[in-house]
């Protein structure tokens, strides 16, 4: 488990060795489409994220198997057939929190965040920027985050005879407890 952190710092390289930095090893993903014919929510407990919060760049990881669903055979389909998670087995996210300079880490209270980087799912990445908020109570800052995601923009192919069972979109739910990083 620390290598996997570890990991995530050095390969993304961006998180300077001079700021305070704040992560999460139980982060929080989850993403839920609807259409008539049946809802599809997968959720994550397992993201692994490090915040740097003197400059707001921010990382994100998370092994696509760890997601669940209601039924077993969904869960299956998801990691062999629409994410192939032996082929592509995580999912990332490396930007930054646009307007850090608004956030206060040592008082206590909501602040409102733009998060801006690039998501890689499935090997292919793309621009996101989401608004969301961070709270910060007793030393620990609590992110909340929501975006759209379409899987087509993620090279994920839906075959023709299910595609009316599955959303076009799907909301994505981003929310972590940070924790400060012990040197």
């Amino acid at each position: 488990m620390i290598r996997f952190v570890l990991t995530i710092t050095l390969a993304l390289g961006f998180v300077n060795a001079f700021g305070q930095k704040m992560m999460t090893r139980e982060g929080y993903i989850r993403f839920f489409g609807t259409t008539p014919a049946e809802d599809i929510e997968g959720v994550s407990n397992q993201a692994q994220s490090v915040i740097d919060v003197s400059t707001g760049d921010m990382a994100w990881q998370v092994l696509m198997t760890t997601f669940s669903f209601e039924k077993a055979l969904m869960q299956e389909h998801f990691n062999e057939n629409y994410v192939e998670s032996e082929s592509y087995p995580k999912a990332s996210f490396a930007g930054r929190i646009e307007n850090i300079g608004d956030l206060d880490f040592d008082t206590d209270g909501e602040y409102d965040v733009t998060v801006a980087g690039k998501l890689t799912i499935h090997g292919v990445t793309k621009d996101v920027t989401a608004n969301g908020t961070i709270t910060i109570k007793d030393g620990e800052a609590l992110l909340d985050v929501t975006f759209d995601a379409a899987p087509e923009d993620y090279n994920i192919e839906i075959p023709s005879v299910v595609r009316d069972k599955i959303a076009r979109e799907f909301d994505v739910t981003v929310k972590a407890k940070y924790q400060p990083l012990e040197r």
